[in-house]
């Protein structure tokens, strides 16, 4: 890999990773842009303990602009865009309308790819490889910065969760606090601990392997299963055998089996929801989808533990992936329970879930 740090127009920091070491990363960003000015603060909630961030200059963000105006595009024919190169592996550049800036964190931008129309499943596993290359860097540079307790790689794909831009793109937040979910992690965390003296991450894991109904796929160095009391109809969440805190902390093993694992998982998601796309279902075209079938929206956040955590070789790095599809053209809603209340209500059964997602395998 390959790492370039450029500036652009308007002094945010830009970043390409590339595959080949002989790539020169020397494009200028010509575009009359004025310094970034961003409003945002943390408040913290009494009541609950959370902390909000409080960001009004993200309403004038870019909305569904047309393909040929992508701001994640390369820059070429004259258009320009965040990217001043006419081509790219993979792109990372702090974010032109944050959620967290300046002492109150900092947000970045992850270009997955440059092909416009593609998505995270349709990559080969050399540039899955590259795209988690560029998640542990950036882990372990944002990191370093002052005030900054957990860093958080994730990727909102689908207009139906929220995503403005169709360009295939996550993020990375760096927050200046340990977010709640994690918090709730670690305090379950240290209560198995008081109580049975072992690890609840690497219990949990025992446990589903020995149950089996849940596991949908099974590498060398990865596990992956619908958890016990999954919250969404079709979630599964992502293990490394082997426990560690950390992108950073992953063997080379872990790292070069990742890709596979991963990619089938997305593409099975993509399969779920087409009723005739199970064993025997119509051929899968680009990226393992059935000819015609629709890409399903999904959320999918690695969960790292925050830096200045107590007992913090003790957290389990592993990556949640989810869709609010579910079924064919059907939302899962939070409604009056769980958005009142956050007390998830699941209409798919975690084993069902699991048995569904295990038929759309792709044939070998």
């Amino acid at each position: 890999m390959k790492k370039t740090t450029t500036r652009l127009a308007d002094g945010r920091e830009l970043i390409y990773y590339d595959s080949r070491d002989d790539v020169v990363r020397d494009a200028v960003d010509h575009r009359p842009l004025d310094p970034v000015a961003t409003a945002s603060e943390i408040r913290h909630d009494r009541l609950l303990g959370d902390d909000v961030a409080i960001a009004s200059h993200r309403q004038a963000r870019t909305y569904h602009p047309p393909a040929d105006e992508c701001p994640l595009c390369p820059s070429l024919g004259g258009r320009l865009s965040e990217i001043p190169a006419p081509d790219y592996d993979v792109a990372v550049f702090e974010n032109r309308f944050p959620s967290l800036a300046g002492d109150s964190g900092r947000c970045e931008v992850v270009c997955f790819t440059s092909d416009h129309d593609a998505s995270f499943a349709d990559l080969t596993a050399e540039q899955a490889a590259l795209v988690l290359e560029a998640w542990t860097d950036r882990t372990a540079e944002l990191s370093q910065l002052p005030g900054v307790e957990q860093v958080f790689c994730f990727e909102n794909r689908g207009e139906e969760i929220g995503v403005t831009l169709g360009h295939p793109h996550g993020q990375i937040y760096a927050y200046p606090f340990t977010t709640p979910r994690t918090e709730r992690m670690l305090r379950s965390l240290a209560a198995h601990r008081e109580a049975t003296g072992g690890n609840l991450f690497d219990d949990v894991l025992a446990d589903e392997l020995a149950d089996g109904r849940r596991i949908v796929l099974e590498g060398e160095h990865w596990v992956v299963f619908v958890p016990y009391a999954a919250h969404w109809p079709y979630e599964v969440h992502l293990y490394p055998k082997r426990r560690v805190p950390d992108l950073l902390a992953l063997d080379d093993a872990a790292r070069t089996e990742f890709p596979q694992i991963y990619l089938e998982v997305l593409r099975r998601f993509d399969r779920i929801f087409d009723e005739g796309n199970g064993r025997g279902g119509r051929a899968a075209g680009r990226g393992g989808r059935a000819a015609g079938a629709a890409r399903t929206p999904y959320i999918a956040a690695w969960h790292q533990a925050p830096l200045r955590a107590e007992h913090r070789a003790e957290f389990a790095l592993h990556l949640e992936l989810f869709t609010i599809r579910r079924t064919s053209g059907k939302l899962k809603f939070l409604a009056g329970s769980e958005s009142g209340m956050n007390v998830f209500i699941n209409d798919v059964p975690p084993e069902a879930a699991a048995e569904r997602l295990r038929e759309v395998a792709s044939e070998s």
